[in-house]
């Protein structure tokens, strides 16, 4: 049974079993202790053993073997297959060469904030600035440490790039509404859709 496209999750489970055999619990600590949290969501321990599952039926991961330490319980230790390396190659290529059409819930939420009133509207941005500030920062700090090698925090670079980038936005569109040169009205908004129709 082939998977015939990857999750972000099922991608970093491979790239670390290609790495070295793992357990489940040892593939969610090297994830979060190398800061890979960030863009993989490993919060819920059910997700990554679905995915573990699901990657085994796949035979793109085997059981390497199954131990028992006095101070932990029953713990499975998993590897990568011949079929999971070639496939981690071309999940990697897949997702690092096709953009995908992706729905996030911040660019949904603006596409209804016309039900907000500008003052609203600009102070949840204004929320929502602060926040992405406070992360972009956060980035700086996971990328002052010139130890690593860069192509290690590539995925932090882009991160920073983005977040960035919206912070930029944000604050111009705040400022537009703040200037009341970003307004509308609901006889406004009918009439644009009224003659869109």
């Amino acid at each position: 049974m082939a998977i015939d496209r990857g999750s972000p999750l099922a991608l970093t489970v491979l790239g670390l079993l290609q790495y070295q055999p793992l357990h489940p619990y040892g593939i969610q600590r090297l994830i979060k202790q190398w800061g890979k949290d960030l863009v993989v969501n490993v919060g819920q321990r059910a997700g990554l053993y679905r995915t573990i599952e699901r990657l085994g039926k796949a035979g793109l991961i085997r059981v390497r073997e199954t131990g028992r330490d006095q101070q932990y319980p029953e713990r499975t230790v998993y590897e990568i297959t011949e079929d999971g390396r070639v496939t981690l190659r071309s999940w990697l290529d897949e997702m690092l060469a096709t953009p995908k059409q992706e729905f996030p819930q911040f660019p949904a939420a603006l596409s209804t904030a016309l039900m907000l009133l500008p003052d609203e509207l600009a102070q949840a941005l204004e929320r929502r600035e602060q926040a992405v500030a406070r992360t972009l920062a956060g980035l700086d700090e996971g990328l002052a440490d010139e130890s690593v090698p860069r192509v290690a925090v590539l995925e932090l670079e882009y991160l920073r790039a983005v977040t960035e980038a919206e912070i930029r936005w944000l604050r111009g569109v705040i400022d537009d509404l703040r200037g009341g040169r970003l307004t509308w009205s609901l006889e406004g908004l009918e009439a644009a859709a009224a003659a869109r129709e």
